[in-house]
């Protein structure tokens, strides 16, 4: 069913969470930062700092989506920029909420590279066709996923007056 959706609210996000970051530490996997995929992958990024005592965290802006199944071309890198002299020789976890098409992901893998002494990835949801296969994942799906964050409509629009992501 082409219109199936995956219904993630707040509470069952909370247990998501815990889950995923108890894979992570059951793993042994200690990092020494939390590398957070704007947007969505804010929320798990921060929530995976608390739960892992993570304090250190940093926040890739990319723009890939412009609506329900609507995707730019590539992944494009967004203001403010990350310096890869703040990752030099750490063990990075790359945080995002879904690995969809993975293209995102992989533009972070790409940038991260050369620099960091290890990365791993952790989402809540990765779907089939990701480029990406990350190492921890909390639930497998090919739907579309409402995520608790992004459910309802905004309540203003954009600062520059542009069309919302809803809008598209």
């Amino acid at each position: 069913m082409a219109d199936a959706r995956e219904e993630l609210d707040w509470q069952t996000y909370g247990n998501a969470i815990r889950e995923l970051a108890g894979m992570i530490a059951d793993d042994d996997y200690r990092p020494d930062m939390i590398l957070a995929i704007a947007r969505g992958g804010l929320f798990a990024a921060g929530s995976l700092g608390y739960a892992l005592s993570v304090k250190n965290l940093y926040v890739m802006n990319l723009e890939f989506y412009s609506g329900v199944d609507e995707r730019l071309d590539v992944p494009i890198m967004l203001p403010p920029y990350l310096d890869k002299l703040d990752l030099t020789g750490a063990k990075v976890l790359v945080a995002d909420d879904v690995a969809d098409t993975g293209h995102t992901l992989k533009t972070v893998h790409e940038f991260c590279q050369d620099v960091v002494a290890e990365s791993r990835t952790a989402v809540l949801y990765e779907k089939s066709h990701s480029l990406v296969k990350c190492d921890y994942i909390w639930k497998r799906t090919d739907a579309w996923i409402n995520f608790p964050w992004s459910s309802e409509p905004p309540l203003a629009g954009p600062a520059d007056g542009g069309p919302t992501v809803l809008d598209a």
